[in-house]
């Protein structure tokens, strides 16, 4: 197990996620970097989380190449990733079939440097 999995490494995470508005994604790299981890720390962490959706909005978070990412363990396609995808049209967040964020969208990736 990770030594960064634990409850008391986890709420720099969730923290950083809650403050991801509606309509607006991040990265798990962009995260990580923040936190000075890696980004599969920040998946795993978020693949546990124990938070509903609007306290700790987990969905916000995709991959650095602009696709979807993963959701609660699953990756790619599926009923999860059906989920996230589901939340983020309805806050205006939107991908193409391959599961990419729509080109004219990447403007919505926030926390791109924060330093």
């Amino acid at each position: 197990m990770s030594k960064f999995f634990n409850s008391n490494f986890s709420h720099p995470v969730y923290n950083c996620c809650s403050q991801i508005p509606k309509g607006k994604v991040s990265t798990y790299k962009y995260i990580a970097e923040f936190l000075h981890i890696s980004p599969r720390e920040v998946g795993k962490i978020l693949k546990n989380n124990p938070h509903s959706s609007s306290e700790v909005p987990c969905h916000r978070v995709i991959a650095t190449n602009f696709f979807i990412g993963g959701y609660y363990g699953e990756w790619g396609e599926g009923e999860k990733i059906a989920t996230k995808r589901k939340l983020l049209s309805e806050e205006g967040v939107f991908f193409d079939k391959k599961g990419y964020l729509l080109r004219k969208l990447r403007k919505k990736v926030i926390f791109d440097s924060f330093y």
